[in-house]
Parts: C-alpha cells; structure tokens; sequence
C-alpha cells in the first residue's frame, strides 16, 4: 500500500525497514562487539528493560548517558519493557510474584518484593536513552484459560495507557532536540480473534506509532501460529511498525513480511553460531539476486567442526562478506572450534548476522519490484 511505512527517524539513526535487531538482552549481543555489528550492517537492537533494570541499574546508565554510550553503539536500541521474562518466571514458579492491577509484584530468588509497574518500565528504559521503547503489558501462558487471557487484554490496555502517559510526562520533562523516542504496543488476546481484535481496537485508540504481536508465536508443536500472526498483522494500522516479537527462524521471517511485518528480533542467529551452526544461502545461487525465497531451500546449514573441512580454502559462504568470510577459511574455522578458541564464535556470529542482515536486504529488494 502507498502509505505503508518505509523507515523511521529516530534519537540515534534512521531505521529502514524491513529489519532486523539482534537479541542484546543484557546490554551486549554475546561473542560480539559494536565494531563487529557495524561490519554486519546491523541496523539496532533489542535490550531488555528487566535485566538492565538489575545490572547496571537505571541510576548508572543515567550517569554514563544511557545505553549507546555504555556500549558505544551509534544505532537505534529497542527495549523491551521486560513483562515477558517477569511473566515467564512467575509461570515456572509462583513464589517469583504474582499480577496486580497496578502492576506486577516480582520477588526475585524469593528476595525484597519489587513492584514492577507500567511507569517504572517507562522510566526505566527513558533511563536506558531507548529509541523505541515497549509499553509493559499482561502476557499469558498458552494453556491460559479463557477467563485469564480476558483479564490479559484489560490489563494490557490499562497498562498500555498508563506507559503512554508516564511516556509523555516524561518527554515533557525532557528538551530533546531532533527525532524523539517512540513508544509501541503490544496486541495479546493468545489464540482468541475477537479478544486480538479487540485488543488492537483499544491500543489504536490509545495510539501508538507501532505494534508487536504479543503472546506465543509457536503452536505446542513448536511450529509458527501463521495463520495468527497474519491474522494479528492485519489489525495493525500499515501506516505504522508491524512488529513480530520473537520470530526468527529465516524462512518464518519470509512468511511474515508478506503478512506485513517489517521488524524482527529473536537470539536464533546469535545463539546457533555458540552452537556451531551457521546460516548460508543456497550455494548453487552465486547471484543472490536471482534467490527464491519462496522455495524452502532457499538456505541451508554449515557445521564449521565437520572432519571435511579440515582442508578446505574456500569461505564458509562465497557471497557473504563478513569478516569470516573476507578473511578466513573453512578450515582455518574448524581449526579454532577444534582448539575451543574465543575467535570461532565471535565469526561465526558475525557471519550469521550478515546472513540476517543480508535477508533483509533481499526482502526489501523484492518489494520494491
């Protein structure tokens, strides 16, 4: 559609979409650092407002000048209001907290109580200097009740007001100069449509610049929900982000930017290159731009430890150009995964980020035909 969003200005860069932002929960993306993301064309990511609200703490990021100064990244930072990991603790175990109307009472390792409320989660990623931060909402578990997913969508809604009104004190009180930050919604509702829909109609009327798809994407045979996440992409406006919280296997980020996503984040990439799994394109495609990535082959898996790379000169993949690519071979590759050597992670991190980053570049290529 002609008025479908095509970037973003925000406090640290343009964003272009699609895009995708690698998980950096506790202020680094593990095995890599800003200069290598930079290399990889990584365009922001994602922190999580949780975790940093207990290491380094709000008051030392505050005094270093928020999170792109601590971790000297000149790119655009997403935070996440940390409701997920808070959620999924006290699902594993009652005792961490329990859900109040004013927020979420969580007792970490059965410590000091703390109430994690929707202003303290904007105050605390304002703290961060976040370029797009996440309003806190109520997400549930899949085999929620009924009963508890329609208290998930009234929660959310409340709260999502809540966050935009602490959101905007907080700007006020603030002379930024240039792009401001931007606040999101979050769409629950689990697998109920009139529930999503509702959600969405709610969260519109509050107003938001951009929606993540809250809640579950995988069904209990840990494939994706498709037929849901469309569904929820289209109950949010084009004209703003369509974000699709978590998902993050390639072939599911295809699907889904048809649907109409244009933004991803998930710890895949990342965390399969520790794993000793690396992402390539199809290698009988020398020329990228002639990929089909309709076809489910379109990308394949490298493992770097494998006894027929011992020898081999070649790159891992001959259209990439990471820094494991550009510089070193397979066998060189194999060689420090064999010794247990730092330096094997951090190139294959970087090169399944150029993978990703390069996806992206090849979706927007194909929309723009």
């Amino acid at each position: 559609m002609s008025d479908k969003i095509k970037s973003l200005e925000l406090p640290h860069g343009t964003l272009n979409f699609p895009a995708f932002f690698p998980d950096g929960t506790r202020g680094v993306v593990r095995c890599v650092g800003a200069e290598d993301l930079e290399d990889c064309r990584v365009p922001g990511l994602v922190m999580n407002t949780y975790h940093l609200n207990s290491k380094p703490g709000p008051g030392t990021l505050r005094a270093v000048g928020g999170l792109n100064t601590f971790i000297g990244w000149n790119r655009p930072i997403l935070t996440d209001s940390g409701g997920f990991q808070v959620f999924s603790l006290i699902g594993e175990n009652p005792k961490y907290g329990e859900i109040r109307s004013d927020g979420i009472m969580f007792r970490p390792d059965s410590g000091e109580k703390i109430l994690f409320t929707p202003e303290k989660s904007i105050a605390t990623q304002f703290a961060c200097g976040s370029d797009v931060m996440m309003c806190l909402d109520y997400c549930t578990a899949p085999d929620a009740s009924p009963e508890v997913n329609r208290i998930s969508v009234d929660t959310t809604v409340r709260w999502a007001k809540k966050c935009k009104k602490e959101f905007e004190n907080q700007l006020a009180s603030r002379k930024i100069k240039g792009p401001k930050p931007m606040l999101f919604g979050i769409i629950q509702g689990a697998g109920d449509l009139e529930l999503r829909r509702e959600c969405a109609q709610r969260l519109c009327e509050i107003g938001f610049p951009g929606f993540g798809f809250g809640g579950w994407p995988l069904g209990p045979d840990g494939k994706l929900l498709y037929d849901l996440l469309a569904y929820t992409a289209d109950l949010m406006p084009d004209s703003g982000v369509k974000y699709a919280m978590g998902v993050g296997r390639p072939e599911e980020i295809v699907a889904c930017s048809k649907m109409g996503y244009n933004l991803f984040d998930c710890v895949i990439p990342t965390r399969e290159a520790r794993h000793n799994r690396l992402f390539v394109f199809n290698p009988e495609c020398k020329d990228l731009s002639e990929l089909d990535l309709d076809r489910p082959d379109f990308y394949s898996h490298y493992y770097p430890e494998d006894e027929k790379h011992w020898r081999d000169t070649r790159p891992v993949s001959e259209t990439c150009d990471c820094i494991c690519c550009r510089r070193y071979s397979r066998a060189y590759l194999r060689h420090l995964f064999a010794i247990g050597e730092p330096l094997a992670m951090r190139l294959a991190t970087a090169h399944n980020l150029r993978f990703y980053t390069k996806l992206m570049e090849l979706i927007a290529a194909r929309g723009s035909r």
